[in-house]
């Protein structure tokens, strides 16, 4: 029943598809030159000034007889909502899509990073890979849906958000607490995935259905003051020096999930026949310790997946050169698994680093809360498969992200969230060059996302 059930989704799928085309060429100058006006906004986080892009993503839908709502906590920072209605039979869907982005060293750049310099097929700018393609894919989709007349089972909610880069307080947060009748869905797609391709040709898509917990833990380190001539054995950045070694060499336990092992057996078909044993062994539980060291030195994204991993990133101590300060102090990077207990993972950090001149300060309250995975045996998952398929040739894999996104405050609601992306060479992975100097987006990427999400959200929430 449930490969009938799959053959009747694809089928499904299809005929939405042929329903729905749309000349992507002729489309292209204008989505092309939407983006970069977006990107031509200055919304680096902090402060923000998200209202600007609100603004402009209102003026593209208005202007066709698409109705917006703004919601702000600060009047600066405003999230911009737009639906289209459907018939209620299913449920809706929401596209989302984060208006703000990190900020820059502008003189790391070659060229103005708000300017959306076109160049050899490339728009260059920041938020041109993290996030205004899903902002822009949000808006094509809506556009699209009202000129074709689409006539829909599902409403088809738009989100423009603020706050994503480290202030959700001001958008999903703020969003899901104040004005969730606005935004509640049964979907949700939004950042976090990518279509992989090794010499411009779509290899896999990652639809990511999970990610991992940010949790930042603090190791202070105690001593005694005293004069740098006269070296004690209670030296609190010796201590501190030791604690950060063990943390950030300690090999966290390795736990599979259903996405993991979905994931790696999906890959081991598609790469070279060495990095496929790896792949297949970890998926039915083989010889880990040998691949996991294999993982740890070439592929920490992979090693990553596989754990509650530790970084060390910050060290403060001391304040003249002659001087041994009484206490020393290190920030750790914990990404938590999603089931993890953080409880129990803080005692065993105590045990290894086993020294009680360091303290070890749990994590305070994070606002991305922990959150299970989505399913990937249903019509959203089948439908970003199929589409893949279609659209690129290439076959979807779920995918755990290690990196943080707001959709774990959705999937916390019950929302079946997925991440999608534009095409990424296959040793960028799901970033694609996110937050990096220079950041720039092909043109071809660009519209690949948004075929992607066309081609789904048709087959889902179509007539």
């Amino acid at each position: 029943m449930r490969t009938l059930a799959w053959f009747i989704a694809l089928a499904a799928a299809a005929g939405a598809q042929e329903r729905f085309a749309v000349d992507w060429d002729k489309l292209r100058p204008d989505v092309v030159e939407r983006f970069r006006e977006l990107l031509r906004i200055d919304t680096s986080n902090p402060p923000g000034s998200e209202t600007r892009a609100a603004n402009a993503v209102a003026t593209m839908l208005e202007r066709e007889g698409i109705a917006t709502r703004q919601f702000a906590l600060d009047p600066a920072r405003a999230n911009l909502v737009a639906r289209l209605k459907g018939s209620g039979a299913k449920r809706p869907i929401l596209l989302l899509g984060h208006t703000d982005v990190v900020g820059v060293q502008r003189e790391k750049w070659s060229v103005d990073p708000f300017a959306a310099v076109l160049k050899d097929g490339e728009i260059w700018g920041r938020g041109s890979r993290d996030d205004k393609p899903h902002v822009i894919a949000g808006v094509m989709t809506l556009l699209l849906l009202k000129r074709m007349n689409v006539k829909l089972d599902r409403d088809v909610i738009f989100l423009a958000e603020a706050g994503e880069e480290g202030t959700a307080q001001y958008g999903i947060d703020y969003m899901i607490r104040e004005h969730w009748p606005e935004i509640e869905c049964e979907y949700a797609l939004a950042e976090g995935g990518a279509i992989v391709a090794e010499g411009g040709k779509p290899r896999y898509l990652l639809v990511s259905n999970t990610e991992k917990n940010p949790q930042r833990i603090r190791l202070v380190a105690h001593g005694t003051a005293g004069h740098g001539s006269r070296p004690t054995m209670d030296n609190a950045v010796v201590h501190l020096a030791a604690a950060v070694a063990k943390a950030g060499t300690w090999s966290t336990p390795v736990r599979l999930s259903e996405t993991t092992r979905a994931y790696f057996a999906g890959l081991a078909p598609l790469v070279a026949p060495a990095a496929a044993a790896r792949y297949r062994a970890l998926a039915a539980g083989g010889n880990l310790l040998e691949i996991d060291r294999y993982l740890r030195e070439r592929e920490p994204a992979h090693y990553s997946m596989l754990r509650t991993s530790v970084a060390p990133t910050i060290i403060n101590g001391g304040f003249r050169s002659n001087v041994i300060p009484s206490e020393a102090e290190a920030t750790l990077d914990v990404r938590a698994l999603p089931d993890e207990d953080m409880a129990g993972f803080v005692a065993e950090l105590r045990r290894v680093i086993a020294d009680p001149a360091v303290e070890v300060i749990p994590p305070k309250a994070n606002s991305r809360p922990f959150a299970p995975p989505s399913g990937i045996d249903n019509e959203m998952f089948r439908a970003l498969a199929a589409a893949g398929r279609r659209e690129f040739g290439a076959p979807a894999l779920p995918y755990m992200m290690t990196g943080a996104t707001d959709m774990a405050q959705l999937r916390a609601k019950g929302v079946q969230a997925y991440g999608t992306g534009p095409m990424a060479n296959a040793e960028e992975g799901a970033l694609g060059g996110a937050h990096s100097d220079n950041e720039r987006i092909p043109v071809a990427s660009l519209m690949a996302v948004l075929r992607w999400t066309w081609d789904a959200v048709t087959a889902v929430a179509a007539h």
